[in-house]
This record gives C-alpha cells, sequence and structure tokens, in this order.
C-alpha cells in the first residue's frame, strides 16, 4: 500500500492543508497584532497579494517555469481568482457589521456546504459520515469561536455567508485545475485578486506606503508569511485530495488562531472552548486516517 502513489500523494495532500491551515491560523492573531500597531486588515492584504504575485513572476521569470493554462481549465482558474478575492473581501467586510466570532462560524459553515454539494460537482458519491463530520467539526469550531448573538446585522450575515458560499466554490474551482502548472495557478489567481484588493484599499481610505510595517515588523511579517505558505500549501494540497476532505482539514485553522492567541497574547480559553477544540481534533484525526487509509468514510 505504501508504493501507491495516488495513496501517498493524498497523505501529503492532506498534511499541507493541514499546514495551510496552521498558517493561516497563525495569520489571523499576527494580523489583530498588527491591526492594533495601526496596520489595517484591507492594507495587509493589499501587500500580502502584491507581495506573492512579485514572488511568483519572479520565479517564473529565474526558472522560466510555464504559466500556460489548457484551454479546458481556463474557465475553473477565472472562477478560482475571483473567488480567491471575493472570499477575503466578503469575510473582511462582514466584520463591519457582524461581531468577529459571529463572522468566523458563518464562514465556516463551507466545509458542510463542500460536502453537500460534493456528488453534484464532482463524480464523488455522497458520502453520510463525512457530513456527519463536518457538521461535528463545525459544532467544534462554533463552541471554540464562542459566538456573541447581539447585535446581529443582515448585511454582515450576508457578506459572511457569501464569503462561506465563495470558499466552497473556490476549493472545487481549484481542485478542477489538475492540469495548469502550479506558477500558472498563482500568478493568473493573484493577477484577478489584486485589482480587487487594491479597489477594496482605496475605499477604506487605509493605503500606506511600506515603510509603516516598521509599526508592526514581526507582526507584519508573520501575516504576509502566513498568507503565502497558506495559499500556496492550500493550491497544491487541493490538487492532491478531494474539496471534501480539504474542507474538513480547514476547520484547524480557528482551532490553531485560538490556542496561539492563548499563548502569544494571553487570552484566557473556557471549559466549552477546550471542549471544542477536542472535538475539532477528533474528526481532524478521523479524517486524516482514512485518507491515509485510502479510502472513504463509509455510510453510517
Amino acid at each position: 500500500m505504501n508504493g501507491d502513489p495516488g495513496l501517498t500523494a493524498r497523505r501529503q495532500g492532506m498534511l499541507m492543508a493541514l499546514a495551510s491551515a496552521g498558517a493561516y491560523g497563525t495569520n489571523i492573531v499576527s494580523a489583530q497584532i498588527a491591526g492594533q500597531a495601526g496596520l489595517n486588515g484591507p492594507l495587509l492584504v493589499f501587500y500580502r497579494v502584491f507581495i506573492m504575485l512579485a514572488l511568483v513572476a519572479a520565479a517564473v521569470a529565474i526558472w522560466r517555469a510555464s504559466i500556460a493554462v489548457p484551454r479546458g481549465e481556463r474557465p475553473a482558474l477565472l472562477l478560482f481568482g475571483i473567488t480567491s478575492a471575493l472570499v477575503g473581501s466578503a469575510y473582511l467586510s462582514s466584520v463591519a457589521f457582524l461581531p468577529v466570532t459571529v463572522a468566523a462560524v458563518v464562514f465556516f459553515t463551507y466545509p458542510v456546504l463542500i460536502v453537500l454539494a460534493e456528488p453534484f460537482v464532482t463524480a464523488a458519491p455522497f458520502r453520510p459520515a463525512r457530513l456527519v463530520a463536518a457538521c461535528a467539526a463545525f459544532i467544534g469550531v462554533a463552541m471554540v469561536v464562542g459566538p456573541d448573538l447581539h447585535g446581529l446585522d443582515p448585511r454582515g450575515l450576508v457578506l459572511a455567508m457569501g464569503a462561506s458560499i465563495g470558499a466552497a466554490a473556490q476549493f472545487f474551482a481549484a481542485s478542477a485545475l489538475s492540469q495548469t502548472p502550479l506558477a500558472a495557478r498563482l500568478l493568473w489567481s493573484h493577477l484577478l485578486i489584486l485589482p480587487v484588493t487594491a479597489v477594496i484599499l482605496a475605499i477604506t481610505g487605509g493605503f500606506l506606503p511600506p515603510a509603516a510595517f516598521a509599526l508592526a515588523p514581526i507582526a507584519a511579517a508573520v501575516t504576509i508569511g502566513g498568507y503565502l505558505v497558506g495559499f500556496l500549501l492550500q493550491v497544491i494540497a487541493l490538487n492532491r485530495i478531494s474539496p471534501g476532505a480539504a474542507g474538513l482539514a480547514y476547520c484547524a485553522e480557528p482551532v490553531c488562531a485560538v490556542l496561539i492567541a492563548a499563548v502569544v497574547l494571553g487570552e484566557r480559553l473556557g471549559p466549552l472552548q477546550y471542549a471544542g477544540c477536542a472535538l475539532v481534533v477528533a474528526v481532524l484525526v478521523i479524517n486524516v486516517t482514512l485518507e491515509h487509509k485510502g479510502r472513504a468514510p463509509s455510510p453510517a
């Protein structure tokens, strides 16, 4: 079984997805620290996308990597770029109308949406056990984040739900780019993302020159680095594992963020949050184990 290339690729993909979720989780905490120093969210989003695009363009020039996209995968790449831009934009905008905890819980409905949509979008059969796992992970995330249900604004709920739907579409689009080179996926998607982030930054009026990163150099570096690593690993992982398996893996993101915040920022966790962490970790262990065995969850 160890010699099965498909199984090896799934194992690698699952580990990459978990590492990506961890990088994104770190990114959340460092962005909060940077924000407290005066570096707003749209500014960080713009610069991290700009830096990713510059690095990919340099790599393409140095190694002469192919950026050709097969004709049949161009619609999927266009969808991937658009949804990648809209996910961050909608999620970021939702917190202007909702508590961050509520926005996070609404956003993390996307693993459930992926599992429900997978049989219709891909050739994968419906897996009841995976749906149960996704619902359990969502409950765990809600327990970890501990949403504040006061002051709900319909505009924020619509934006957060839109980000969730966009994330589900992003996962399916990325998984459909099996023949597109990695450099092409990164380059063209960020060429689509950058204008959107620039427009948002212009609307918010929060543009600052790169010298502003001196306000919180470590936090800014971790925020940008977390995105670079997280996005790169996400793109690679989604070519190796199914959207459903990947969606469950990304439930680790808020757990990592909360635990890192507890260590770095000294935030205290309650019993309910620890129980939520344990529930999400249990689902992740089951998910990873099933992927390593090279089979999908059997129907419950």
